[in-house]
Order: structure tokens, then C-alpha cells, then sequence
């Protein structure tokens, strides 16, 4: 199979410290974001469960299921993935689309002295594209624009972020209702063999998955 799921074997516990003090200095900004209104400009930023993401990326990382430190958010919102993960030791990096999300969760990971870098871009680099396909959401991927033609071998990366995703451990993505299979798929066409993928789906549903070297079918 393309990718392997992981079994999820834990129990949310409360956060460490400085882990609980960021996050509750982020609800309160997120909340002060929605009673102003200017979450409209960006229907797609929903708040997931923190909690039960702290604890997923903390039973990851114990279980030793990641092949190194480098840690991937797309879709990173108020960066609060990130800076979970650069808590629990990774090298974080966060990709949000949105300007005033990606400045916001810069100020806000620096309040606290966390250290992670957000690429203010699409998470689907240069080449890669979502289609509309018969059952929901398709990628595009670099070769099928020069219909069909070539072969395309060229790392995908984002412009200042210090590694290609082939060298990305962990990634980590909450999607759009109906993209879950495109998100399993783009992650098998850009990871490396052994890589992760952590997916919130919503409430008490959380999925890991691992790059195998088999076709995505």
C-alpha cells in the first residue's frame, strides 16, 4: 500500500507549562479575531482541537515513528501546530496562505520565544495543483501539465525554507472536508519513504500515516 496507517494509542493529558500558557494566550487572540469579524476574510481558518494535537505529536514523537526533527504544517493558521511541535524538539516550520494569520502566529510564537519560520504561500508548491475531479478533489501534479510528457524529478520546496519536503519528517495538516484522500495523495508525491503524516479530520479523530515506497493508486 502507498501509505501505511499508524495506530494512535493515547490519552489527552494535560499540557507542560509553557505549552498551556501559549495556548491560552492563542485562544484568547483567536477569540478577539472572530468578535472582530475579520475571519471572515478567511472562511477557511478553523481552530482545531490543540489539546488533542499536543498530544498526538507528543505519543509521535515518543514513539519514535518520525525518521528525524523536521516538522511541515500546511494550512498553519495561528501556528499553534508549529509551536507544539518546535516544544517537543523538531525544527518547525508552518505554511499559511492567509497574510494576517501568518504574521499573527509569527508575533505570537515570539511572544513566548518559540522558534519556528512560516512561509506566508500556498502549501501546494510550484508545479502542483487541486483539480476537480468525478469524487471530490484531484492533484495536479508538475508532470501532468505538459500533458503527459518528460518526467519531473525536481524537489518539490517552498521559497525560504531550508529544506525540500523530501527532507520533511512530520507533517502535519487539518483539510477541507473532501480532501482527505487528495491530502494522503499530494503527501505520498512529495515526502520521502518513511515519512509522516499526522491529519485532524475533527473532533476525536485524529489519523497518523507513513510513506511507503508503492504507488499511490
Amino acid at each position: 500500500m502507498a501509505i501505511e496507517e499508524l495506530a494512535l494509542s493515547f490519552e489527552n493529558q494535560p499540557l507542560p507549562v509553557k505549552a498551556s500558557a501559549y495556548l491560552t494566550e492563542a485562544n484568547r487572540r483567536i477569540d478577539r479575531l472572530f468578535a472582530s469579524g475579520r475571519n471572515k476574510r478567511m472562511p477557511r481558518f478553523i481552530p482545531s482541537d490543540a489539546i488533542a494535537i499536543y498530544n498526538a505529536l507528543d505519543f509521535i514523537t515518543r514513539e519514535d515513528f518520525p525518521l528525524g526533527r523536521v516538522y511541515c504544517e500546511w494550512g498553519s493558521g495561528y501556528g499553534i501546530g508549529s509551536c507544539f511541535a518546535a516544544l517537543l524538539g523538531y525544527e518547525a516550520y508552518g505554511v499559511e496562505i492567509e497574510p494576517e494569520l501568518a504574521k499573527a502566529s509569527v508575533e505570537l510564537a515570539d511572544d513566548f520565544d518559540i522558534n519556528i519560520q512560516i512561509i506566508n504561500d500556498d502549501y501546494m508548491p510550484e508545479g502542483f495543483e487541486c483539480g476537480k475531479g468525478i469524487g471530490g478533489a484531484e492533484l495536479v501534479r508538475p508532470e501532468q501539465q505538459t500533458f503527459g510528457y518528460g518526467n519531473f524529478d525536481e524537489v518539490a520546496r517552498y521559497e525560504g525554507m531550508d529544506h525540500g519536503l523530501d527532507e520533511v519528517d512530520l507533517f502535519f495538516i487539518y483539510p477541507w472536508p473532501g480532501e482527505q484522500e487528495f491530502v494522503q495523495e499530494f503527501f505520498h508525491a512529495v515526502a520521502v519513504d518513511g515519512a509522516i503524516l499526522l491529519a485532524y479530520y475533527g473532533e476525536n479523530d485524529l489519523s497518523a500515516y507513513r510513506k511507503t515506497a508503492a504507488s499511490f493508486d
